[in-house]
């Protein structure tokens, strides 16, 4: 019996030290940020007119981490968040305002006592009330955004003061991109840069105690790896079909550092916007698919956060589609790991969302899903 005792004692010990550690809802909390920023006119073909200023709010839900995952632990426990957002473009009849709702993550850059400089990525979805239209109710001015639903990619910096165990106080750089990924003409998307300062509020505390552990290194393991994506993208002029844009990826990728992944492949897409454009006024007869598709190399980095990886690739087009100019593009987005091994003939797949750019310009936005052998 005591033998029984001294095992269940020694089971619950570390469960009952850890709640001991940390109330419920430690490290929950609340931010707002005040903004103010100006609009880019990142391309010749944006003839739109630009406000002199722009405003925006920002009310993020956070979680401090403290390690109860891996991830947590070798991200040096990053902060996670939901973010609402809202923009008002100071044109109402022309641009209108941004509502959205995004996931983000802030990372730690420094921390120095009480100060801290950090680090902040989000990407998610927002209804813009003033596109382009031309009927019922005209607004032809807007050449940057076609559609009410549209990404938004918030990105900032910030430096920060801890007044105390419930209270920050901060300031700090951010820029913001929105566009549909051409799934509505025209977009050109809107992209503004701004200063910001803001206030952050933890009910229990900002500093839950932060659990550490022995890890193990995971094997810096190389993968061969494919994806298979598809997007949509409205062909020209504004209110045209709505045409498929199917995308081909095969990489080798290799682990490092137990959290990161570097990988490097080929991307080859066939774009039927463009294919039906070239049938249609009969030119490069018999050739239309050849120069309706691109081929290219790439390169990328995946931040791998447990079962979520948020990645980075830029890549050098070896092949051009009809009257493309652009030698380079970039992509950001993120992939969600539905199977994740360290033996086994498949070792990852996944589901993955990536939105492609020329410069500051979207081209689409891929939905896809993908393996690692």
């Amino acid at each position: 019996m005591r033998f029984a005792l001294s095992l269940l004692l020694l089971y619950l010990l570390p469960a009952t030290l850890h709640a001991q550690e940390n109330k419920a809802w430690s490290g929950f909390g609340v931010e707002s940020n005040v903004m103010i920023g100006k609009m880019i006119r990142h391309s010749a073909r944006f003839t739109g007119p630009l406000p002199g200023h722009s405003y925006s709010m920002e009310l993020n839900f956070v979680k401090q981490t403290y390690g109860q995952k891996d991830w947590q632990q070798r991200r040096n426990y990053p902060l996670i968040g939901v973010g609402l957002y809202y923009n008002n473009y100071n044109m109402p009849d022309v641009y209108g305002q941004a509502i959205g709702i995004f996931p983000n993550i802030q990372l730690p850059l420094i921390r120095r006592g009480r100060f801290e400089w950090t680090l902040r990525a989000g990407m998610g979805i927002c209804y813009y009330t003033k596109p382009y239209e031309r009927l019922p109710s005209p607004n032809t001015e807007n050449v940057a955004i076609g559609g009410h639903w549209n990404n938004i990619s918030p990105f900032s910096t910030d430096v920060r003061w801890r007044l105390d165990d419930h209270w920050d106080l901060q300031a700090g750089a951010n820029f913001s991109h929105v566009s549909n990924a051409a799934f509505q003409q025209p977009n050109l998307g809107i992209n503004m840069y701004g200063a910001h300062i803001g206030l952050r509020y933890f009910p229990v505390t900002a500093n839950p105690v932060k659990l550490r552990r022995e890890l193990t290194p995971l094997k810096n393991r190389w993968l061969v790896q494919a994806r298979a994506s598809i997007a949509f993208i409205e062909a020209m002029p504004a209110d045209g079909p709505l045409n498929p844009v199917y995308m081909g990826a095969l990489y080798l990728s290799r682990r490092y550092w137990s959290k990161n992944k570097v990988y490097a492949g080929f991307d080859y897409y066939y774009n039927t916007a463009k294919y039906a454009r070239l049938k249609s006024i009969e030119h490069f007869e018999g050739s239309e698919y050849s120069h309706s598709t691109q081929a290219a190399v790439f390169l990328g980095n995946e931040f791998l956060l447990g079962r979520v990886g948020i990645l980075i690739q830029a890549g050098y087009y070896l092949h051009r589609m009809d009257e493309q100019n652009q030698k380079i593009y970039e992509k950001l987005g993120g992939n969600f790991y539905f199977l994740k091994k360290e033996k086994g003939p498949v070792k990852e797949a996944f589901f993955s969302a990536i939105l492609k750019t020329h410069g500051t310009t979207a081209e689409l936005f891929e939905m896809g899903v993908g393996i690692g052998l």
